[in-house]
C-alpha cells in the first residue's frame, strides 16, 4: 500500500533519480476532432436513450464533462523519483518490496515510458514519462531491486488507444 509522505513522516532514502512530469499529456485537438467527437457522442446518446439504457447516457455526458475539464485546465506538474529504497510519485511512496516490476518502451520521439508492475489482485501499473532522461542508467539502478520484464516490448494497447484518440 502506498503511503503519502506528507501525512507520515517516512525516510524515503536517498533521492537517485528526480524529474518533474505532466499529470497528463495535454493535446492541441483541431476543430475536426470536436466535430468527430461530437458527432460519436451524439450517435451513442441517441442509441443510450432509443435502448432506454439511461446507465450509458450518464457515461457518455460524464466522459465528455471530464473531456472538457481536462481541456480547460492545465496539468499539474507530478514530481517524480527514484531513490534507494522506492519509489516516490507525487506524494505516494512506493517501497520496492510493493512493486512486482518495471519495463520501459522506448521509441522517440512517440513513446518514452518508465512501467511499474504493481503487486496484488488488480494488476494495476505507474506509468512515468522519461522524457529525454537517458533510460540506461535508470534501468541499470532498477535492475538491483526489481525483475525486468523483457516481455513487454510494445506500448500497452489502451496507452496506444488514448495517445491516438488524444484521450490522456
Amino acid at each position: 500500500m502506498p503511503v503519502d509522505i506528507t501525512k507520515e513522516n517516512i525516510s524515503i532514502g536517498d533521492v537517485i533519480f528526480q524529474w518533474a512530469v505532466k499529470e497528463y499529456n495535454q493535446y492541441t485537438r483541431t476543430r475536426r476532432w470536436y466535430v468527430l467527437t461530437s458527432i460519436l457522442a451524439g450517435a451513442l446518446l441517441i442509441y443510450a436513450i432509443w435502448t432506454h439504457d439511461y446507465l450509458f447516457a450518464l457515461v457518455i455526458i460524464l466522459i465528455g464533462i471530464i473531456l472538457f475539464l481536462h481541456q480547460i485546465q492545465d496539468p499539474l506538474d507530478v514530481d517524480f523519483a527514484i531513490t534507494e529504497i522506492g519509489i516516490v510519485v507525487g506524494k505516494k511512496f512506493y517501497k520496492f518490496s510493493e512493486l512486482n516490476n518495471f519495463w520501459m518502451i522506448y521509441n522517440p520521439p512517440d513513446v518514452k515510458n518508465l512501467y511499474f508492475g504493481m503487486n496484488g489482485v488488480i494488476k494495476h501499473r505507474i506509468q512515468i514519462p522519461l522524457l529525454d532522461y537517458d533510460p540506461r542508467p535508470v534501468r541499470d539502478f532498477l535492475k538491483q531491486y526489481l525483475a525486468e520484464d523483457l516481455a513487454q516490448e510494445e506500448e500497452p494497447f489502451s496507452d496506444r488507444i488514448a495517445r491516438l484518440f488524444q484521450l490522456h
